[in-house]
């Protein structure tokens, strides 16, 4: 059996280092095009989300607006206390359902936005396994 000269040696040694270095730098452009395309999907969300808080606002501040005028209308105590509870019964059922908006929107927008970098970690993972 032959012994391996030096220069082939060498030669099998810089290869190994070629293919190594080479497959750190596609795993380190991956981790940079990965947080760039979640840093801008998380701007979008966050954009999003604020939009989203601003319109429950004004259609919180347009609620109260009406409930304020239709209370100061009432002719009477009973027609008072019947307003009053449907409009808490109202308020409440909206509550609820702002709630839930605001959260499945902020479970979905914040996926979408670091599904980048899950999606290169999964990659660096089987890039590692071989």
């Amino acid at each position: 059996m032959a012994k391996p000269t030096v220069e082939e040696t060498a030669k099998a040694n810089a290869d190994a280092l070629t293919k190594s270095g080479k497959a750190a730098e596609k795993i380190i452009k991956g981790n940079a095009d990965a947080l760039t395309e979640s840093g801008n999907a998380s701007r979008a969300a966050v954009q999003e989300l604020t939009k989203a808080y601003q319109e429950l606002a004004a259609k919180n501040a347009k609620n109260l607006t009406a409930a304020m005028q239709a209370l100061s209308a009432v002719k009477s105590a009973p027609e008072f206390v019947e307003l009053q509870q449907r409009l808490i019964k109202e308020g409440v059922e909206a509550a609820v359902s702002d709630s839930r908006h605001i959260a499945q929107l902020t479970t979905a927008v914040f996926t979408a936005a670091f599904a980048p970098v899950k999606k290169q970690i999964e990659a660096v993972q089987r890039t590692t396994q071989i």
